[in-house]
């Protein structure tokens, strides 16, 4: 019975060993160079409002050089670093996301679930310091170690308490729908 035991421990060690080396958790970090970008209409034009600063973290399990189970993720973007190239437009942008009292825009993953290579994430997200929970489909492209996510968010800027910003005296008005748009890629 001895023999049996320890044949059987054996075998339980080796199975736990293999399931291990085959599904690794690894934290990843946020490229230095995400693409991120807030767009929209007005009454004179569409525009939109890029921005390559944020930090964020991916932990995950991969498998054959693709993620396998997403963890954790969070992608945190300094509000001000979006930038449309006109400086009243900025200024107009940042009143209303209110970013002298919220510096920051961000998403918290809370649950994950993948489909071929498109990844469905639950999570939060908080602009102006209204957090709301929300549904992202994100592709996933995985290479040399490195593991992009891209997709979009479409939202209207009155769920987040934001009143859509106007100019020359309220001849010009922002549109209430805009969408925020992503690639980031972790290493």
């Amino acid at each position: 019975m001895s023999r049996l035991s320890l044949t059987m421990k054996f075998t339980l060690f080796f199975f736990i060993t293999a399931i291990q080396l085959g599904y690794t958790q690894k934290t990843f970090k946020l490229d230095a160079k995400p693409s991120l970008a807030i767009s929209g209409t007005s009454t004179l034009h569409d525009w939109s409002m890029p921005s390559s600063t944020a930090t964020g973290t991916l932990v995950a399990n991969e498998e054959a050089g693709k993620l396998d189970e997403i963890k954790s993720l969070t992608v945190e973007m300094p509000a001000e670093s979006i930038k449309s190239g006109k400086k009243g437009m900025d200024k107009k942008a940042y009143d209303a996301i209110k970013t002298e009292t919220y510096k920051t825009v961000k998403f918290d993953l809370k649950s994950a679930s993948k489909a071929g290579d498109t990844w469905t994430l639950n999570g939060t997200f908080t602009i102006a310091g209204v957090t709301k929970t929300v549904s992202l489909k994100a592709k996933e492209t995985s290479a040399n170690g490195t593991h992009g996510l891209s997709g979009s968010y479409s939202f209207k800027l009155t769920d987040y308490n934001i009143t859509p910003p106007t100019a020359l005296m309220g001849t010009v008005k922002t549109g209430n729908d805009v969408k925020i748009t992503f690639d980031v890629k972790f290493k």
